[in-house]
């Protein structure tokens, strides 16, 4: 019997209950930061666009908001730079810096005087966005024991969806009082999170036992060696469909909520609170997502429960963009379908735990990062795709709707990746 699967499990240190609880909050506040600008899209571009000599029109709203989606996406993209910066000099240090570099790049946003200066803050915000959830990911793999690691990547990807609920919160209040540079402002929050870990939180002792070892590998030269490309290349299109579906169906969340709103004759402030509880609903629903993921992914094994995750969200996005947005009065069917599709988008978790299972410790870090980053690259080329979409036709809904397409291939390619379940961590 695995040590997973024993009655008793290992207690945590204090150390491990501290590192925990402030990567999880970084992880919070990354999710908060990611969302908002989600939030605030519609307001800041009707602002911003004349500002920048372009007509102020929902089809100007629509493909600049997909533009700077896609920027956004890019600089997710080169947080691959993050996974070799924490193989060689350790998990927190890492961590503290991605925290710093988004924290203080959605705080200068909210000085954006022009849509290219949006854009360029996102991007750089995105850099450190980006870099979060694999540092964070890795770190909780290394320095949990074996037998709690599987259920700990569970609790920690709540924490980005609970910064959905927080972004969401603070939008029904002072993004609806105060207005979307505000909510910008906010963004400055995580780094008293940031000087905490780099001060408070050791470095995991399994990277401690490799540091020498670490500092002499090339680590993104070897995930592409016979022993990993495989598993990497595999690994990065299941990610790639994944962030497809998180940007197609919780970024555009909010925009479609708006318009429904006021389809059903709802004013601005109002529907801005409509917005709140609709992004509220999608994270209550992707957080029970990611709690239930990770025993479903010990009795089904890491392959069977993503194929069926991806399977929810393929039902789900049409039913919400193609089905319940088309309605006479669809807000409150588009509101209803959001947690399933919540639930579906939990899948994230499942590779919080499994990444990590795929790589040794020298390279685990550079591994984590790199999958998740080629799938942003892609998604950015989506949101361009999709901008373009809503321009020509003229709705939001069928474009975002027909990105359920990649949860099909998604499960094509399920079958090529490398099952994990009853392994402990490499070392």
């Amino acid at each position: 019997m695995s040590s997973a699967t024993t009655a008793v499990r290992t207690p945590l240190n204090r150390q491990q209950i501290l590192g925990f609880w402030a990567v999880y909050a970084g992880w919070v506040l990354d999710g908060m930061d990611s969302v908002i600008y989600a939030l605030v899209m519609a307001p800041a571009l009707h602002e911003l666009l004349p500002k920048s000599g372009i007509v102020d029109s929902p089809a100007n709203v629509g493909y600049a908001g997909s533009v700077l989606f896609a920027l956004f996406l890019v600089g997710w993209g080169l947080s691959f730079l993050w996974g070799p910066i924490a193989d060689r000099f350790g998990r927190t240090k890492a961590i503290a810096a991605t925290i710093f570099v988004y924290a203080v790049f959605t705080f200068v946003a909210a000085f954006a005087q022009n849509v290219y200066q949006l854009g360029l803050f996102r991007l750089l915000a995105g850099i450190g966005v980006g870099g979060e959830w694999a540092m964070a990911g890795t770190y909780i793999a290394e320095a949990w024991p074996e037998d709690r690691r599987r259920m700990g990547a569970g609790y920690l990807q709540t924490g980005y969806y609970a910064g959905f609920f927080v972004a969401a919160a603070l939008n029904y209040t002072i993004g609806a009082t105060y207005g979307w540079r505000a909510m910008f402002l906010c963004g400055l929050a995580p780094v008293v999170v940031a000087v905490a870990t780099l001060f408070k939180v050791k470095e995991p002792a399994r990277w401690k036992a490799h540091e020498a070892e670490a500092k002499q590998a090339h680590p993104l030269r070897e995930i592409f060696s016979k022993k990993y490309r495989k598993r990497t290349i595999v690994n990065a299109a299941l990610l790639t469909v994944a962030i497809i579906g998180l940007w197609a169906g919780a970024v555009y969340e909010p925009a479609a909520i708006t318009q429904l709103a006021k389809k059903a004759g709802m004013d601005a402030p109002t529907a801005a609170k409509m917005v709140s509880v609709g992004t509220a609903i999608l994270s209550i629903g992707t957080i029970l997502g990611c709690l239930c993921l990770p025993p479903l992914a010990e009795r089904w094994g890491r392959k069977r429960t993503l194929a069926a995750y991806f399977a929810g969200m393929m039902v789900t996005i049409p039913l919400a963009f193609g089905w319940a947005f088309y309605l006479p009065n669809g807000l409150w069917p588009f509101m209803t379908v959001l947690f399933f599709m919540g639930f579906a988008g939990g899948s994230f978790a499942v590779f919080s735990m499994w990444l990590p299972e795929q790589y040794d410790t020298r390279v685990r870090a550079t591994a984590f990062a790199f999958s998740t980053s080629v799938g942003r690259f892609v998604g950015a080329g989506v949101n361009f795709a999709l901008g373009a979409a809503v321009l020509s036709m003229g709705t939001l809904g069928t474009p975002v709707a027909l990105t359920a397409i990649a949860f099909g291939v998604g499960i094509l390619i399920v079958p090529f990746a490398v099952e994990t379940r009853g392994q402990v961590l490499p070392d």
